[in-house]
């Protein structure tokens, strides 16, 4: 795993950096890419970070390489920014399993569309809440990070 983490994700980023792409810029490509790539809606992180990059001329291999790397991450983490939202709009919490789904699905379609709409809107209110600082932490992060990795790659 760790060999695979290196060569698809570490190695890129600092081929990007050999290329001239300056650390600060790189490190938030990379910060946006991993929050955006945790964006608990499916489908839009790749179209949304395509869509930054563009807007603000960041470096779009890096963003699109580290939301790509978010997609197991993203999974794991629907539940935790359903609940966290479910609490911050102190909403009764709806049972979460495939089985309770299903059940709700066949009992009434509109209910359980009811449901998934509330569910995603409370998702995305905690991330929405979550996804800034996160972004600030990481650039403050891994802005030093790059710029070391660029210094050593001058030498």
């Amino acid at each position: 795993m760790k060999d695979i983490l290196r060569r698809r994700f570490a190695e890129p980023l600092l081929a990007l950096l050999g290329q001239g792409v300056a650390p600060d810029r790189l490190a938030l490509s990379v910060a946006i890419g991993v929050v955006i790539g945790n964006v608990p809606i499916l489908g839009i992180s790749t179209v949304l970070c395509a869509g930054i990059a563009l807007a603000w001329r960041l470096n779009l291999v890096a963003i699109q390489l580290a939301q790509g790397a978010m997609a197991p991450t993203q999974l794991l983490l629907i539940v935790p920014f359903v609940r966290i939202g479910e609490w911050l709009t102190r909403s009764t919490p709806e049972p979460i399993s495939v089985r309770a789904d299903l059940a709700l699905v066949a009992r009434s379609p509109g209910q359980a569309l009811d449901v998934l709409w509330r569910a995603g809107l409370h998702a995305g209110l905690a991330w929405s809440l979550i996804a800034p600082p996160v972004a600030f932490l990481l650039y403050l992060g891994l802005t030093p990070a790059f710029e070391r990795a660029a210094a050593r790659m001058k030498r």
